[in-house]
């Protein structure tokens, strides 16, 4: 992680640096929904390096959010916010290509990063890849769920009949209940129709679940991001890390 980060600075340009962690797993919106995603399955060995991770990276001197009440996601959304305001910014880019993520880009100046493809996803990337826009992502994934957040969405909402809905109709409470005044491309329009006015009250959850919070205060000013180079304390944390040996595994 650390070499990914230098990798930012040396290779890609960047100047101002920030990464965000879910110090816990769990978040508010466990107590919103109670199938939201926990720390359940994860591997005890990759659990273990959450905060070693944090440890690294502070020591490197990058900016680490550290998140308990709010998940990283959200950090990535308010930071975006936050650096974007500023006239001196001249591009906005969250490393990751989660979709949820997808909400924050803004013409081509906030936009997302794939590293592993080395893609830039700008808002007419969004449009592309989702067929909706970036404020229709919470109600595209509300409807269509998300397995990896732990929400299933509304049966029978498919990716393409909610592009074709949420294209026309851009938010949930727009959406007519008449599916005939509809006139869009989806399929089963009826079923659909029916689906959201029985899970209306789960689809707004969703949406909730689905939005990233951005008023979260996280900085001042976007030269508190700015990369001054490692802090005296990397030097020997590199060197604990170097000595480390992996202990075998006991025998079953």
């Amino acid at each position: 992680m650390v070499g990914s980060i230098l990798g930012l600075i040396n290779h890609g340009g960047a100047t101002h640096v920030a990464v965000a962690t879910d110090h816990v797993i769990e978040s508010f919106r466990n107590a919103l929904w109670h199938g939201y995603k926990t720390g359940a399955g994860i591997d005890r060995d990759l659990l273990s390096q959450f905060h070693l991770l944090e440890e690294a990276l502070i020591a490197f001197g990058v900016v680490t959010w550290p998140m308990i009440e709010f998940e990283a996601d959200d950090a990535l959304a308010a930071g975006a916010a936050i650096a974007a305001r500023d006239p001196a910014v001249d591009r906005v880019i969250i490393c990751t290509p989660d979709k949820d993520l997808a909400q924050c880009v803004r013409g081509t100046r906030v936009v997302q990063m794939d590293r592993r493809k080395r893609t830039i996803r700008d808002e007419a990337g969004v449009v592309a890849k989702f067929g909706v826009t970036p404020a229709s992502i919470p109600d595209y994934l509300a409807l269509v769920g998300d397995t990896a957040d732990g929400y299933p969405g509304l049966p029978g909402w498919g990716a393409k009949s909610t592009a074709a809905v949420l294209a026309k109709y851009l938010r949930l409470e727009s959406v007519p209940a008449d599916w005939r005044t509809w006139s869009v491309n989806a399929a089963n329009p009826a079923s659909l129709a029916r689906a959201l006015e029985s899970g209306r009250d789960h689809a707004f959850l969703f949406r909730d679940l689905a939005t990233l919070r951005v008023d979260i205060p996280l900085f001042e000013s976007v030269e508190d991001l700015r990369w001054l180079g490692p802090t005296p304390e990397f030097a020997p944390l590199a060197a604990r890390l170097d000595a480390a040996v992996t202990a075998p595994k006991p025998e079953a």
